[in-house]
C-alpha cells in the first residue's frame, strides 16, 4: 500500500490551508503555451477539420447573401418617369436567398455541435493529463501550493479553456475565412471603394493592441486571486471547528471580504478593458460605413456602380468588420484561457517523482533492517533540518523517536519513504539503498499511520480494504482484530457496512486511528511507521493502540518505527528510544534502561 501523505515541515499538512500563496506574475511563455494548447486541440483533428469544413460552408453562404441581395435590388429599376420590376427574376432571387439563409442556419447548428464536441474532448484529455501529473508530483510541490490553488487549476482554468474552445474557435475560423472572402469579393466590385473601407483596419489593429496589453495583465491577476480565494474557503471549512471555538468567525469574514474586494476590483478592471473592446471596434466600423455611404453615393451618381452594388458593399463591409469585432470581443476569453492553460501546463511540466530504482528488490523478502548513515537534509537551502544523522533499526525492533516539535522527527519518516531526497548521506533497507529500490516496491513494503487519519466517505469495510484492494472480508476482519478495532466496529448497528461521513466525522478520533491501523495491517507491510498516533486520543483507545503495536510486531516480526511525544506510551510499547534535538540524536537507550527525567528534560528544551 502506498503510504499516506506525510506532514510538511513544522507539522502542518502539506499544501494545506497554510500552503504558500501564489504571487502575481506575467505569462512566462505565452507563445509556447498557445502552441501546447493547439496541440491538445489537434489531438481531435477529425473534429477540428469537420469544424473548419462547416465554417467554410457557412462563410460561403454568408458571402453569397449580399450578392444575391444586390441582384434582387437591381431587379428593380427606378427612374423619374417610372418604376419597373422584373418579378420573375426577383422571385427566383428571393427563393435563392431564402435557401441560403436556411442552409446557413442548418450548418450553424452543426457548427455548435462540432464546437461542443471539440471543446469537451479537448478538456477531457487535458483534465486527465493534469490529474495524472498531480498524482506524480513530489510532496515538495504540494508544500508550496495551496489546495485551493491546485483546485482552481483543475476546475476554473480547465472550464475557462472549455468555454473558450466552444465559443471562440468557431469565431476565429469564421473570422479568418470571412475576412479573406470579403476582401476578394469587395475588390471585384470596386477596388477603390475597398481601399477606402480598409482604411479603418489599421486603426482597429492599433486600438485592439493597446487594450489587449491591459486586458492580459488583469485577466491573469484575476485567475491568481481566484485561486487564493479558493484556498481561503478551504482553510475555513477544514478549520471550521477551530474558527468557531476561538470566536474568530468575524475575523474570517473580514479576511474573506478583503480578498473578495481585491478580486472584485481586479475583475471590474478586467471586464472594463474586455468590455470596451467591442464598443471601440463598433465605433470604428460605423465610421467605415459612413465613408462607404459617402463615397459609394458619389460613385453611383457618376455611374461607376449601381445602387445595388452600394447595398452589397455595405453588407460586405459589415461582414468584414464583424469578424474583427468578434475576435476583439473574444479576446478576453482567449486571454483567460491562455492564462489558465499556462497554469495548467505549469503543473504538467513540474518535475515529477522519479522511479529510477533498478535493484532486484522483492517486497515479500524484506526483513526490515533500516540504516540512516550521515544524513544531511534541508527543506530549504538556508535552514538545515537534519545534521549528520545516524540511525540504525534492526529488523523486528520497536523503536521510538521523540523530541520537541521541529526537532526533525517526522522528517525521518519523509526521507525513509522517499517523499524528499536527502542532501547527503545514505538510507538503506536490508543494506539496499532506497534510491536503488523501485519506488512502488519501497512504499509497498512500508505502511504509515498518520496523526491526521485519512478516511473516505464509504463503508468501514472499504476504508480498511484501501490497504489491499483484493482483500476478502475475513482478511479485513482479521486486520481489524489485530488493530483492536473489531470490538467497536461490531457494536455499530451496521458493523462493517457502516457508511462513514466525510473524513470519518461520525467516529471518534481514536476510532478513526484504529481503522487507520487496521488498514495498515491489511497492507501486510514489513515496516510500520506510526506518526504521533496518540495525539488527541482518549486514554482507553491509547491502550488499544499500544496493544495493537505489540500484536503487530509479534505477528510477523514487523519493524515498528514510532514518532511520538507521549513518553509513557513510548516507554511501555517500544524497545529503544532516540531523542532528537535540532536535527541531531542527542540521546539513545533501551527503553527499560532510559532515564525518564533526562528524556523528558531533553524533549522540552
Amino acid at each position: 500500500m502506498p503510504p499516506m501523505p506525510p506532514m510538511a515541515p513544522g507539522g502542518r499538512k502539506p499544501g494545506g490551508p497554510h500552503g504558500a500563496r501564489l504571487t502575481m506574475e506575467k505569462p512566462k511563455d505565452a507563445k509556447n503555451t498557445l502552441k501546447k494548447l493547439i496541440g491538445y486541440i489537434g489531438r481531435n483533428r477529425y473534429l477540428f477539420f469537420a469544424l473548419i469544413g462547416v465554417m467554410l460552408i457557412i462563410t460561403l453562404l454568408n458571402l453569397a447573401a449580399p450578392s444575391i441581395q444586390q441582384i434582387a435590388i437591381d431587379c428593380i429599376t427606378l427612374t423619374k418617369k417610372k418604376t419597373s420590376v422584373d418579378f420573375g427574376a426577383l422571385g427566383r432571387t428571393l427563393i435563392g436567398l431564402g435557401a441560403v439563409y436556411l442552409l446557413s442556419s442548418v450548418f450553424t447548428y452543426m457548427q455548435g455541435i462540432f464546437s461542443a464536441k471539440l471543446s469537451q474532448y479537448t478538456v477531457k484529455t487535458m483534465r486527465k493529463d493534469l490529474f495524472s501529473s498531480l498524482v506524480r508530483l513530489p510532496i515538495k510541490y504540494l508544500d508550496t501550493h495551496s489546495h485551493g490553488d491546485i483546485m482552481s487549476r483543475m476546475t476554473n482554468d480547465v472550464e475557462n479553456i472549455s468555454t473558450t474552445i466552444s465559443q471562440s474557435i468557431g469565431s476565429l475560423i469564421s473570422g479568418v475565412l470571412t475576412i479573406v472572402g470579403t476582401v476578394v469579393i469587395m475588390l471585384l466590385y470596386s477596388p477603390l471603394l475597398t481601399l477606402i473601407s480598409l482604411s479603418t483596419v489599421f486603426l482597429t489593429i492599433f486600438v485592439s493592441g493597446v487594450l489587449t496589453k491591459y486586458m492580459k495583465k488583469y485577466f491573469i491577476k484575476q485567475q491568481v486571486l481566484l485561486g487564493e480565494i479558493n484556498g481561503e474557503v478551504e482553510e475555513m471549512v477544514v478549520g471550521y471547528r477551530t474558527v468557531v471555538s476561538y470566536g474568530k468567525e468575524q475575523d474570517a469574514v473580514d479576511k474573506f471580504e478583503k480578498m473578495s474586494n481585491n478580486l472584485k476590483k481586479c475583475g471590474i478592471k478586467a471586464q472594463i478593458f474586455g468590455g470596451v473592446m467591442g464598443p471601440c471596434m463598433n465605433l470604428i466600423s460605423n465610421f467605415g460605413f459612413i465613408l462607404i455611404a459617402a463615397f459609394g453615393g458619389w460613385f453611383a451618381i457618376k455611374g461607376f456602380i449601381t445602387v445595388g452594388t452600394i447595398q452589397a458593399f455595405i453588407l460586405y463591409s459589415k461582414q468584414f468588420s464583424r469578424p474583427i469585432n468578434e475576435i476583439a470581443n473574444q479576446f478576453a476569453n482567449i486571454q483567460t484561457a491562455i492564462a489558465g492553460a499556462e497554469r495548467i501546463f505549469e503543473v504538467m511540466d513540474a518535475d515529477k517523482e522519479t522511479d529510477e530504482g533498478k535493484a532486484d528488490f522483492e517486497v515479500e523478502n524484506v526483513k526490515g533492517d533500516i540504516n540512516f548513515k550521515h544524513i544531511d537534509f534541508s527543506y530549504v537551502p538556508e535552514k538545515q533540518v537534519l545534521k549528520d544523522l545516524d540511525l540504525e533499526v534492526k529488523a523486528g525492533q520497536k523503536i521510538a523517536i521523540v523530541g520537541a516539535t521541529g526537532s526533525g522527527k517526522t522528517t525521518i519518516v519523509n526521507l525513509l519513504t522517499r517523499f524528499y531526497p536527502v542532501d547527503s548521506g545514505e538510507i538503506t533497507i536490508d543494506g539496499q539503498s532506497i534510491y536503488d529500490i523501485p519506488k512502488d516496491k519501497l512504499r509497498r513494503s512500508i505502511a504509515i499511520v498518520l496523526q491526521d487519519t485519512v478516511l473516505f466517505k464509504d463503508t468501514i469495510e472499504e476504508n480498511i480494504r484501501y490497504g489491499r484492494e483484493n482483500a476478502t472480508l475475513d482478511e479485513i476482519k482479521a486486520a481489524a482484530k489485530f488493530a483492536n478495532a473489531d470490538e467497536f466496529i461490531e457494536r455499530l448497528s451496521e458493523g462493517y457496512d457502516t457508511v462513514l461521513a466525510e473524513g470519518g466525522s461520525n467516529l471518534s478520533q481514536g476510532q478513526r486511528q484504529l481503522l487507520s491501523i487496521a488498514r495498515a495491517v491489511l497492507a501486510d507491510p514489513k515496516i510500520l511507521i506510526l506518526d504521533e498516533p496518540t495525539e488527541g486520543i482518549q486514554p482507553s483507545i491509547i491502550q488499544d493502540i499500544g496493544a495493537a503495536i505489540q500484536k503487530i510486531n509479534e505477528w510477523k516480526g514487523i519493524t515498528v518505527l514510532l514518532v511520538e511525544q507521549y513518553l509513557d506510551f513510548v516507554l511501555e510499547n517500544t524497545n529503544k528510544l532516540y531523542v532528537m534535538e535540532k536535527g541531531e540524536i542527542v540521546y539513545a537507550n533501551e527503553t527499560k534502561l532510559a532515564d525518564k527525567d533526562e528524556v523528558q528534560r531533553l524533549m522540552t528544551e
